[in-house]
């Protein structure tokens, strides 16, 4: 007869590693499938300087690293697969992926979010090719070339920072007259010589022969447009959630993320969600991490009161 596990995490982020670590160090038979990069979108980030006791190696692989060790030496198991179907209704679930099928008492998923397409012109035909959603992970590509950086929060501003330790010239291009990201960074990036911005405009086409060469930008209050010529576009315009798996199966909002109350519970009872792929008012790791926690906690508590 096919064992059942108690938790079941999908994602292996910092809200799938905390609720991993959590539900093991509970007793209970933990297992978590990461179909990507352990460690979701902080191990693309080069610093994660506010997440708490991170003074000393604060970069995201550093980070998610140690938490995915944690992890797995309270007991929790560890699995590189992609989970393609759920089964949720009934006390025992059933989760199906692109190597086997598994049996659990709860489900949390831990998804995520995926970087926003921009949706103009030349994006989609020269991605990886000039065109990057993670400055940690290319930035090296660009050593002594022009890049463009379109965004302007958090992620968007700590990451040309970044870039800067590599490419010649860093222009931030933000559709707004001021940015979003924490007044910290935004001092750093203003008082590094090598970043530019260009205010109240917007990327309407990306051109290159097999490679970015060149982006139009427009600006908004005046709608004139001018063709800069550049060697890479890193976009940082926001995240959607990573929850197709389960539309249609749990209850979303309009933009997909997953509807939980405070302690996690979605609408399938027995089926938890943590992290940046539910509805929240802050996606941060330090709010993932706690996420998890909560949510790894309230299914031990549903286990007890369902299974014994």
């Amino acid at each position: 007869m096919q064992d059942t596990y108690d938790i079941i995490i999908i994602g292996g982020g910092p809200a799938g590693l905390s609720a991993g670590l959590y539900g093991a160090r509970s007793r209970a038979k933990t297992l978590i499938l990461e179909k990507g990069e352990w460690g979701g979108q902080a191990a693309t980030t080069e610093e994660l300087e506010n997440y708490p006791g991170s003074i000393e190696q604060p970069t995201g692989p550093e980070i998610t690293e140690r938490m995915k060790r944690q992890a797995e030496e309270f007991g929790a198991q560890t699995k590189a697969e992609t989970v393609t179907e759920l089964e949720l209704k009934g006390k025992i679930k059933k989760v199906v992926t692109d190597n086997s099928e598994y049996l659990t008492k709860t489900i949390i998923i831990a998804t995520g979010a995926k970087p926003r397409l921009l949706g103009c012109p030349g994006e989609l035909e020269l991605r990886g090719k000039g065109v990057s959603y993670c400055a940690t992970c290319d930035a090296d590509f660009f050593t002594d070339l022009r890049v463009v950086v379109v965004g302007g929060g958090d992620a968007a501003i700590q990451e040309a920072i970044y870039l800067t330790k590599f490419a010649e010239k860093v222009t931030v291009i933000h559709r707004r007259d001021e940015l979003r990201a924490a007044k910290s960074i935004q001092e750093k990036a203003f008082a590094n010589d090598k970043i530019d911005f260009i205010w109240d405009s917007v990327v309407t086409e990306i051109k290159g022969d097999g490679i970015v060469e060149s982006v139009v930008v427009k600006n908004v209050k005046t709608n004139e447009q001018s063709e800069m010529e550049i060697d890479g576009v890193f976009m940082f315009v926001g995240y959607d959630p990573v929850s197709d798996l389960v539309r249609g199966l749990v209850d979303t909002d309009e933009k997909g993320y997953i509807i939980t109350d405070e302690n996690m519970n979605t609408s399938v009872e027995g089926v938890f969600a943590a992290g940046d792929v539910r509805v929240k008012s802050l996606r941060q790791v330090v709010t993932a991490a706690s996420d998890g926690a909560i949510a790894a906690v309230r299914a031990e508590h549903y286990i007890t009161e369902k299974f014994r």
